[in-house]
């Protein structure tokens, strides 16, 4: 599964921060309320229901209060039959559906609920780039707690989900639920039929009936990432860890890690759920595009659990492109500090051998301490008092951020 974000962490504390949506500049209260409000929805209709932990400023992906966390990731590109809304601003995208999912939710469940009711509120689409010509799509989403997990694939307001009973799952760019349907919009049937998609007898196959017949080229990539995907984790089937997931999201062979055709997976994410309460998740972070050449850092969530300033993206008021209109007429460089250190190295690597060998050598060394210092964690040796588990995501960075200097 790829990623495309960069991420940001808040923490409930009292008084004033600014808002972490990106290109906001405002200042808002806390307890945090995010989201109250997006474009076409000034009322503040989708509202609140809970705290938010950890928030996104973009596409893909994120994750929910360490309670019963839901986790959540939003792969963009499914092109199907349905039509979208590319120049309605007020339109939600996969960003909005997965944040509100992880404020209101804390279960996979739960979170699965939030985006059907908004879809059926509000549709989707949206363009999901900054760029004068809109580009929008049907999104697709990876839905995780402790004890279960779900695929959500969406057809404008209409979705089909697949509770994942055991094994590995995998979703890339286009509709993969096919007859094993665990949930539905009630009128996704009788909607396919009455297009003509379905004559309504027989097995109903939700990817076949919903995708286009003529599919864009470029799915034919999409296509060959997913089978690609779903082999890499068969051949770890039964064994996988965090540090096999982090290799499968660095193959380029694969076209999982992406850095061609003019676009760059922008940053990943891998989660360790464990079923006992008493244990507590770790998230692994890049915060830097090319999975393959960064470093995944552990983040949990604990008492000193904040943003990290190095990998918040600076914000730009009134004037930032996508609060304009018309929107984005303009460009604004919205890299973060450790993303302008990660693409100096990333130079240095390409230029000078020897300093690129001993800088690459310096993150496979800061990653492994990461990954062992969550094995000690899980295994209950000598866990940290809860301040610095909170800080630790803090911590990597800054040592991360030290060796690019």
């Amino acid at each position: 599964m790829e990623s495309h974000v960069e991420s940001q962490f808040t923490k409930p504390v009292r008084g004033e921060q600014l808002c972490p949506r990106r290109g906001c500049g405002r200042r808002v209260p806390l307890p945090l309320r995010l989201f109250q409000a997006f474009p076409g929805d000034p009322q503040g209709q989708l509202k609140n229901h809970g705290r938010a932990c950890a928030v996104l400023p973009d596409f893909s992906m994120g994750l929910g209060p360490d309670t019963q966390p839901p986790w959540v990731s939003a792969v963009p590109w499914s092109f199907c039959h349905q039509p979208l809304t590319p120049h309605r601003p007020s339109t939600p995208r996969a960003s909005f559906c997965a944040r509100l999912a992880l404020e209101r939710s804390r279960s996979a469940q739960e979170a699965l609920r939030v985006i059907t009711g908004l879809l059926e509120r509000h549709g989707q689409g949206g363009s999901c780039r900054e760029d004068p010509t809109p580009f929008c799509y049907h999104n697709t989403f990876l839905l995780a707690d402790r004890t279960e997990a779900w695929v959500l694939e969406t057809a404008g307001r209409l979705w089909a989900a697949q509770r994942i009973q055991e094994g590995a799952r995998n979703i890339s760019n286009q509709l993969s639920i096919g007859t094993d349907i665990s949930a539905e919009h009630p009128e996704l049937r009788a909607h396919a039929r009455a297009q003509g998609w379905w004559g309504g007898q027989g097995t109903f196959d939700f990817a076949q009936v919903f995708s286009l017949t003529q599919q864009p080229v470029r799915m034919e990539a999409a296509k060959a990432r997913f089978r690609a995907g779903r082999e890499l984790l068969q051949q770890q089937q039964g064994g996988i860890t965090a540090e096999g997931m982090m290799d499968i999201l660095r193959n380029k062979e694969s076209g999982i890690c992406m850095d061609s055709g003019g676009f760059r997976t922008t940053a990943s994410m891998v989660s360790i759920l464990p079923r006992d309460p008493t244990q507590p998740c770790v998230h692994f972070l890049t915060a830097t595009p090319d999975p393959s050449r960064s470093v995944f850092k552990p983040f949990i969530f604990g008492a000193g659990a904040a943003q990290a300033p190095q990998v918040l993206s600076p914000t730009f008021g009134a004037q930032d492109p996508v609060r304009t209109v018309p929107r984005f007429q303009t460009q604004v460089d919205r890299r973060h500090t450790l993303y302008h250190g990660h693409q100096k190295a990333l130079g240095l690597m390409e230029r000078e051998q020897d300093q690129g060998q001993q800088l690459r050598q310096k993150q496979r060394d800061l990653e492994r301490e990461g990954l062992e210092a969550a094995s000690r964690l899980l295994a209950g040796e000598g866990a940290p008092p809860s301040q610095e588990l909170g800080g630790l995501f803090q911590a990597f960075v800054e040592r991360e951020s030290q060796a690019y200097a």
